[in-house]
């Protein structure tokens, strides 16, 4: 993708009557938004050629005829590719008013580990993985936002991680920051053989984020009634050969393992109880985060690339105000 792909449009905007006008501060980018502008079958509709594009972040409310929202609120939700948006609280997705952080604590963390990336990793590992302590977790993607705190949640719940990442710098990032007990370099010759190693008992919950050749090689580990959690398939979202793609089933079948695909807005309802634990463990230090910025908003059809590159370490943003 490149900015050719994209207008960059001017154009006046002022709240009508139960709306307020939003300040867009940052720009969350995220794998998702490949699936966003691909007409395939998907959770959500595509987003069509000349509309904003779709994405996640926070704002602050700098006008408001909507008593939901106050002048000078932080609010988070589907603010788009802009860098202002009208909310009127009928969103398909709500818009929420963030609670206040401690001091000294960013506002970027409600776009990563207390965000929805954090709550993509709590509901993926605890609801649908239903991990348990002592058992192995492996996760695939492992240095990027998604996986570096599902492994840090696996490491709270007493389980013992392995994480796949790519180049020995992103390996020692897991192991020395994240505190995975081992990383697996995909980029070696031996990287399958480092897996096997690492995962000499099995692996009782697979979360997977990448799909083709990682996935399948962590199919191959799976334990008997073992979980596998499939939460993206980044290296499909620019191949149009699904052959690339397909999952070995077989293991499913012999070791009667289940794989279960989700999407975390099913988990709307929980969201304020498991925020509100997602920023006590990264006050107690028991998640720590990395990020990614990237100044203005022009550089946000460049800077989504780093996700399908491997580029980023963390969470990748669009800061959209100096």
């Amino acid at each position: 993708m490149t900015a050719s792909n994209f207008d960059f449009v001017e154009s006046a905007v002022a709240p009508g009557p139960g709306q307020a006008l939003v300040e867009n501060l940052y720009l969350s980018l995220d794998p998702t938004n490949r699936i966003w502008m691909t007409d395939v079958e998907q959770y959500m509709p595509p987003v069509q050629i000349g509309e904003v594009m779709r994405g996640l972040g926070i704002g602050k409310v700098i006008e408001s005829n909507n008593h939901l929202y106050k002048v000078g609120a932080l609010v988070s939700g589907p603010v788009g590719w802009q860098d202002y948006c009208l909310i009127d609280g009928q969103e398909s997705w709500p818009f929420a008013v963030l609670p206040p952080l401690p001091p000294g604590v960013p506002l970027t963390l409600f776009m990563g580990a207390a965000g929805m990336t954090g709550l993509t990793a709590y509901f993926g590992l605890l609801e649908v993985g239903q991990a348990k302590a002592g058992e192995t977790l492996l996760v695939s993607a492992a240095a990027g936002a998604t996986g570096s705190v599902v492994g840090q949640i696996g490491k709270i719940k007493g389980l013992r991680v392995v994480g796949i990442a790519g180049g020995a710098e992103k390996c020692r990032l897991l192991t020395d920051y994240f505190g995975f007990d081992v990383a697996v370099d995909y980029k070696a010759s031996d990287w399958k053989a480092q897996l096997e190693a690492a995962t000499e008992g099995g692996v009782d919950i697979s979360f997977e984020n990448v799909g083709g050749e990682i996935m399948n090689a962590a199919i191959a580990r799976l334990n008997m009634r073992s979980r596998m959690v499939l939460c993206g398939l980044i290296s499909s979202y620019n191949d149009d050969n699904d052959a690339n793609t397909r999952a070995n089933l077989v293991p499913f079948l012999m070791k009667r393992a289940s794989l279960q695909g989700f999407i975390v807005s099913d988990y709307f309802p929980k969201f304020a109880a498991a925020t509100s634990e997602l920023v006590s463990w990264v006050m107690a230090g028991k998640i720590k985060t990395k990020e990614t910025l990237v100044d203005g908003l022009e550089q946000a059809p460049a800077a989504l690339n780093q996700l399908f590159e491997g580029n980023n370490v963390g969470k990748l943003l669009v800061k959209l105000r100096p």
